[in-house]
């Protein structure tokens, strides 16, 4: 397999991702299996979970795809006890598990447009369930997980990092919920650091800008591929001037979990944003 770009040896680690049948943690399951690590593939779609998997052995590492529900503690349990016998306790932990959803989302940015577009839905029909779901896919989505193998890693020099956005210092409009959810993913990743810094366990976040994936694609690009409205805004303010690359995102992420190179950084949200949060607008 290819050496990491950061050369973070993670030989017999176990490295446990949530939400790995994705493009983004998917990529970062492979990336520690690239520089070492024994990962466990956890992921919902159990199809996509050994994709991934089998992609990793077939290049040389160690995989195993486990079909996981983030929010089902007896699930996790369940899964826990599977990779303590297959690989032993965990050693890095990635809450990659989250996500937003159509129900939680507004048509419109500014209240007055309501009246411009037909059947819009606004802030007023925000469906409960919808944002109760946001809410707990990415809240509880990495609070169980951590519960079910934070315990592994204490006095282990263990690693957890949590996937935080820039939405949580910036919320984007429409998306209410997904804002708001993962601004307390930050706070929950400070409160963490604090709880487990006598105990051998760092917690760390990322907080990725905009890069193009499965689940913001149509907002971003219309069906016959030219950017939308939105996109424009985007990158205007983006004063690189892009949407970032998926592989632009490791290099943090084998950095926050380097108990060589980080081991005294704990309870930060490192953005990852081409200078988004950087730029006022003038």
């Amino acid at each position: 397999m290819e050496k990491n770009v950061l050369n973070t040896d993670l030989t017999g680690k176990v490295c446990v991702v949530t939400g790995a049948g994705g493009a983004i943690c998917g990529m970062f399951a492979e990336k520690l299996a690239a520089a070492g690590g024994k990962v466990a593939v956890l992921d919902l779609n159990e199809e996509a979970a050994k994709q991934v998997a089998d992609s990793i052995t077939a290049q040389g590492g160690i995989a195993k795809a486990y079909k996981a529900n983030v929010l089902d503690r007896a699930n996790l349990d369940e899964i826990h006890q599977q990779i303590l016998a297959d690989f032993g306790p965990c050693d890095v932990l990635i809450n990659g598990a989250g996500g937003n959803n159509p129900r939680a989302t507004t048509d419109n940015e500014y209240h007055y447009e309501a009246k411009d577009i037909e059947n819009c839905k606004t802030f007023f029909d925000l469906d409960k369930a919808g944002v109760e779901f946001v809410f707990s896919l990415n809240w509880m989505g990495t609070l169980l997980p951590v519960q079910v193998f934070a315990g592994d890693m204490i006095d282990r020099n263990g690693n957890i990092l949590n996937i935080a956005s820039m939405n949580a210092y910036t919320p984007l409009t429409k998306i209410p919920a997904y804002s708001g959810a993962k601004a307390a993913i930050v706070n929950f990743t400070q409160w963490l650091a604090t709880h487990f810094a006598k105990s051998g366990i760092r917690v760390n976040a990322i907080a990725p800008g905009f890069f193009v994936g499965n689940q913001n694609r149509r907002l971003l690009f219309n069906e016959d591929g030219t950017p939308t409205a939105r996109t424009a805004k985007i990158l205007a303010g983006t004063p690189m001037g892009r949407f970032g690359e998926l592989e632009e995102l490791v290099g943090s992420v084998l950095f926050l979990i380097n108990n060589d190179a980080a081991g005294f950084i704990t309870g930060v949200c490192l953005p990852i944003d081409g200078g988004y949060s950087a730029y006022s607008g003038v």
